[in-house]
Formats: C-alpha cells, sequence, structure tokens
C-alpha cells in the first residue's frame, strides 16, 4: 500500500464536473491521495496539516491532470519500425505498407520485450497511466506489463489467416482455422493469467486481430466471450482500403456494416481506427450508414491518426463522428508512442479534413484521451482528477520553458511542450516515472537489444518477402549513402 501523498498548492488541476460531464480547470488546489484513490480536493488551506507520514509535494508551478488512457498500441513490435515504417507504402495498395511489412518483416522475441520496454518508458514520459496492449504474446509478455506499473489491458491477438503478397496489386488471405482455435484457446488463458496478477493493476480485452483475418463463429465467439466476463473487446476494422474491398467481395457489404450485422458493434467495442467508411473518399460506396450504425450501437472508435497520416489519409474527421454521438478515445498504435503528440496531431488533421476550426480543439481531444478512453474500457473511475477516482495522475512543469506562460497549461502541453514538460506520472498513487525515467521498469540494455533483433529481422525478411528482398530493398535509407 502506498504513502499518502498530498500536492499542496498546485498552480492550475484539470478537474472533472461530473453535472456538466466535462473537465474543467481549478486553481491554487490542494490535492491528497490515499489508498490509490483521490482522497480529496480543495483550495489550498495554508494551516491544514497534511496527513501523519504523507509525501508533500510543492504544486506551486505543477499542473495536476488525471493520467491518459492509450486505448490501441502495439509495443512489442512497432518500435522495430523506427527508420524503417516512416516512409515505407505500397502505391498499389492505396499507399498503405501494412500487408508488405506484416509479410516480410518478424522481430524475434528478444527484440519484442526490449521494444516493450522502451515504448512503455515512452508512453509513461508522455502522461500515459493506462495502455491497451495489443500484442502477439511471447514469454515475458505480462512480467513486463507487471514490473511497469502501468494499468495495462492485454490483449493477446489471434487469427485464422495471415497476408500474403505475391505481387504489389494483390493481397492474399492464407488460411489455418486449427492454428486460430489454438490461439484463442491460449488467449482465454493469458487474460485469465493477467487478471489474477497481484498487483491488480492487469486486465484482459478480447482481441481477434482483424475483421478480415477471423471468420464468422470465432468473432461470434469473442464478443459472446467479452459479454460473459465483463471484458472490452477489439479487433482492427475499416484501416486499410485493401481490407474494406476484400469484405465488399466477401458479404456484399462494409465491414462496419458486417460487424453489425453479427453483433460485434456494442458498448464494449473499440473499433481500431475505423477510418475507411462508407462515406470515406477512398472507399466510394453508395452507402453512407457506417458512422451512423457506430453511434447507434454505442462502439468507440479507437483513433490513431499518425500511421494513416504518413500515408496521405485521416478520419474524415473527428469533430463529425463526435458530433453523430460515436465515443472516441486515443491511441498511439505505432511508434512514437507519445500520446500528447497524437492529440495535436488529432486536432491539426481534423480542422484540415473539415476546413473547420471547431472540429477539433484542445478540449475534446483531451476528453477523447482520458474519459472517453476510460469510458471504452467500461472505467469510470479513470480518465478523471475527482474525488474518490482512482489516484492515476500526470504533474506538468509549469517552470518548463515550452510552457511558459502557462496562460492555459493544456493547450502549451498539446501544442508546444509535450512530454518534456512531464515531471511525474503516479498509477494508484506511486509514481512509476519521475526525473524522466520509469522507477520500476529497466530499460538499461533494451536499446542495443531492439538494434540487434531489428538487423536480424531487416536481413531475415529475403526469405518471407514475395520478391526476396531484405529490409534495406523494401525500405531504403532515407539518404543514399556517399
Amino acid at each position: 500500500m502506498t504513502l499518502p501523498l498530498l500536492i499542496r498548492n498546485a498552480a492550475w488541476g484539470v478537474l472533472w464536473d461530473e453535472a456538466a460531464a466535462c473537465h474543467v480547470y481549478g486553481r491554487d488546489l490542494d490535492v491528497l491521495l490515499r489508498d490509490g484513490r483521490v482522497a480529496a480536493i480543495g483550495p489550498h488551506d495554508p494551516e491544514a496539516a497534511p496527513p501523519a507520514g504523507a509525501e508533500v509535494v510543492d504544486g506551486r508551478r505543477l499542473l495536476v491532470m488525471p493520467g491518459l488512457v492509450n486505448i490501441h498500441t502495439h509495443p512489442t513490435t512497432e518500435p522495430a519500425y523506427r527508420g524503417v515504417r516512416e516512409d515505407h507504402g505500397v502505391p498499389e495498395q492505396d499507399m498503405t505498407g501494412l500487408f508488405e511489412r506484416s509479410q516480410g518483416f518478424r522481430l524475434d522475441p528478444q527484440g519484442q520485450a526490449a521494444a516493450m520496454r522502451l515504448a512503455y518508458a515512452e508512453l509513461m514520459s508522455a502522461g500515459v497511466t493506462s495502455v491497451v496492449d495489443l500484442s502477439p504474446p511471447f514469454p515475458e509478455w505480462l512480467g513486463i506489463m507487471a514490473e511497469s506499473g502501468l494499468r495495462c489491458w492485454a490483449g493477446p491477438g489471434y487469427a485464422a489467416a495471415r497476408w500474403g503478397m505475391s505481387a504489389p496489386q494483390t493481397v492474399t488471405w492464407m488460411w489455418n482455422r486449427e492454428n486460430a482455435r489454438t490461439q484463442f484457446d491460449a488467449a482465454r488463458r493469458l487474460m485469465a493469467e493477467a487478471e489474477a496478477d497481484n498487483s491488480g493493476r492487469l486486465s484482459g480485452i478480447v482481441f481477434p486481430a482483424q475483421i478480415d483475418t477471423v471468420e464468422e463463429e470465432m468473432l461470434r465467439e469473442s464478443i459472446a466471450l467479452a459479454e460473459e466476463t465483463g471484458r472490452p473487446f477489439t479487433t482492427h476494422i475499416a484501416q486499410a482500403v485493401v481490407e474494406v474491398r476484400e469484405m465488399i467481395r466477401r458479404h456484399g457489404i462494409t465491414p462496419i456494416q458486417w460487424a453489425a450485422e453479427i453483433g460485434l458493434l456494442t458498448p464494449r467495442s473499440i473499433l481500431g481506427h475505423a477510418i475507411f467508411v462508407d462515406e470515406h473518399a477512398s472507399i466510394g460506396w453508395h452507402t453512407a450508414i457506417d458512422v451512423p450504425l457506430m453511434a447507434e450501437r454505442g462502439a468507440t472508435v479507437a483513433h490513431c491518426p499518425s500511421p494513416f497520416a504518413r500515408y496521405g489519409e485521416h478520419l474524415k474527421n473527428f469533430g463529425r463522428y463526435r458530433a453523430r454521438g460515436i465515443n472516441i478515445g486515443l491511441g498511439t498504435d505505432c511508434a512514437p508512442h507519445n500520446l500528447i503528440e497524437e492529440m495535436r496531431l488529432a486536432i491539426i488533421l481534423a480542422r484540415n479534413a473539415a476546413r473547420d476550426l471547431a472540429a477539433g480543439s484542445t478540449a475534446s481531444v483531451y476528453h477523447a484521451a482520458t474519459v472517453g478512453g476510460a469510458k471504452a474500457l467500461g472505467r469510470s473511475d479513470l480518465g478523471r482528477l475527482a474525488v474518490g477516482a482512482t489516484a492515476d495522475l500526470a504533474l506538468v512543469d509549469l517552470a518548463h520553458p515550452l510552457m511558459s506562460p502557462p496562460r492555459d497549461p493544456l493547450r502549451s502541453l498539446v501544442f508546444h511542450a509535450a512530454d518534456r514538460a512531464v515531471k511525474r506520472v503516479l498509477v494508484g498513487g506511486e509514481t512509476i516515472w519521475a526525473d524522466g525515467r520509469p522507477t520500476r521498469l529497466d530499460t538499461a540494455e533494451a536499446a542495443g537489444i531492439l538494434a540487434e533483433s531489428q538487423a536480424r529481422m531487416l536481413r531475415d525478411s529475403v526469405g518471407r518477402d514475395y520478391r526476396g528482398r531484405d529490409g534495406d530493398a523494401i525500405s531504403p535509407l532515407s539518404l543514399a549513402l556517399g
């Protein structure tokens, strides 16, 4: 059990107004954390004595805010794509490089563990306290989660098909139904193991990997499992034009419409990306019912701007989805795992897509990164600073030059300082990030291990790539060697 902690005379606080269902600013506050909860919030009282044994934090140069909730990320693989993914795409596949990378690049377990350690540290550095980790399981996976101190939802992925390519214009689905059942059973065991962890910070999330790689029967079993166990459910859907066209070929309707038809759109469903809906210009379909369907069924969209913006696509748009009643949460998806930077990009892309300043705002995107994500996970105690809420907080340094002048500290954080101003991160009242480093997570050797594993991954792609290319041929350096 953690000792009480009193943040005394915090200059700014982001407080939850339950009646208005929104965040509001508070000034000059005393915030008391006890037994993993927010025990009290009130105006600063210079005469009040702190509780016996409490750590007292001088808040005069701090913004106190709820920790961020990242509902879609792949921390065990994506850091290996640093220097590889940023400019990679296939013109014949509407510029996405997803299918080509999936076929050619495989990271070994040592690299996965190193990538996870680095990604988790990066998540903390940007004020994330809750993370949905969607990964192919490997031996150290749950152990690193518990070591980190983060609040984690383990999503062990399973699928019946793998993507393959025989030419730039061709994606094929290679099915192995028996292996899918083995993976599904293993996922059940891993989720139960996570939930039995003594920390109480690990949970499971049901994760059939992609709408196009898992068959109907297993998808129905998956949503039933989520309902029976009270877990959230997630899958990648409408994440690529290739996928949408294939699903229309199979079923005669879009993947969102098919998901609704088989019962996958529910209030516990988190839809990974959901960008290429029927009314998106890159799809050109004749209906316009995908967005209303998601709203009516109460599903959440996990919005991850970066990976799509890199090849010229984006959600159209954040403001329109929200106005139609869709709950939106944010994720990082790929490296960098910096949710504050994703917040800024979400605002800018929304405004560009709508040609409207009001399509994305600091307040609306911050809501998605906190309360929106918490709602998707069924956790009304997270993503908010209120008495009784879980003490998952981020303390932001208002003395950092990029936060000055601190007229509107959230805008300064999102548009200017980002992770550089995050001073301390607490989960359940315990400090898991301080002074620029994790307090519990060992990252000392991770960078070197990841570099070696990435080199093997790029070398070994020769045996997997449809053209027999190594990684340097698939994704050449940004500048030629002189």
